[in-house]
């Protein structure tokens, strides 16, 4: 009898597992088919500032889960750059979570996908650590568009991280100030199968990009595949990562 019990329960854990390394694939999927569909509309992130962007994050179809303040919250992918300087190609994704009542202010009741792109090396080691806050802890600043794109360079050189959203058809740059990003190690370790850190997937790109997790990174080469950011703040960049 024990011994069928003990199976019955191997075979709920080995199921329950499954479903959940399904459903973060699922999410990592519709990251990158979310990316996609903004990539082909016609006024979409602007590839200058795409082209000197690091790391970029989707967060597709965050929704309110509760009325008032601090129920939003959102859950999509991060993938970065290759290489010591940010110079290579686009590598494998870990996902992430971002949450607040902030969020909540750009929704209206419906569901908004964001894209985050993190020009600043700074930015970046500031997301890998921990939970960070928007604004706060990591300079955060709505993506400019269009024209605005164009004479971007103050924005450019004093934010670490630009913010995007869609939503009812609509794209624009948007202020995620005091909502906070974390690394969301939990998923990433189901998607890959085994523990491993956001920082060694996106960084130390100690995996590779898996099937569900290609289509975003894809995307991103075909629209971005050389970095253009000032030589000399990526030579020091490679400098801190050491």
């Amino acid at each position: 009898m024990k011994k069928i019990v003990a199976l019955a329960l191997a075979v709920f854990f080995s199921a329950t597992l499954v479903r959940a390394q399904e459903h973060e694939a699922d999410r990592l999927r519709h990251s990158g088919e979310v990316l996609m569909e903004i990539l082909n509309i016609p006024d979409n992130l602007p590839k200058p500032v795409l082209d000197k962007s690091e790391c970029v994050i989707v967060i597709p179809s965050v929704k309110k889960f509760a009325i008032g303040v601090g129920g939003n919250y959102g859950r999509g992918a991060m993938t970065c750059r290759g290489g010591q300087n940010f110079t290579g190609p686009w590598g494998p994704p870990a996902m992430v979570a971002l949450e607040g009542g902030n969020i909540g202010f750009q929704l209206g009741g419906q569901a908004t996908d964001f894209v985050l792109l993190v020009v600043n090396p700074k930015g970046i080691d500031s997301i890998l650590k921990s939970k960070v806050k928007l604004g706060a802890d990591a300079a955060a600043a709505a993506g400019p568009k269009g024209r605005d794109a164009q004479a971007a360079t103050d924005i450019m050189m004093h934010a670490e991280i630009l913010t995007y959203s869609r939503s009812r058809g609509l794209f624009a740059g948007i202020s995620l100030d005091g909502s906070t990003l974390r690394p969301d190690n939990s998923a990433t370790e189901k998607v890959y199968g085994r523990k491993i850190s956001a920082r060694d997937v996106v960084i130390g790109h100690k995996a590779a990009t898996p099937k569900a997790g290609q289509l975003l990174v894809s995307a991103l080469q075909k629209a971005s595949p050389r970095n253009l950011s000032d030589p000399k703040s990526l030579q020091e960049a490679g400098a801190e990562k050491k």
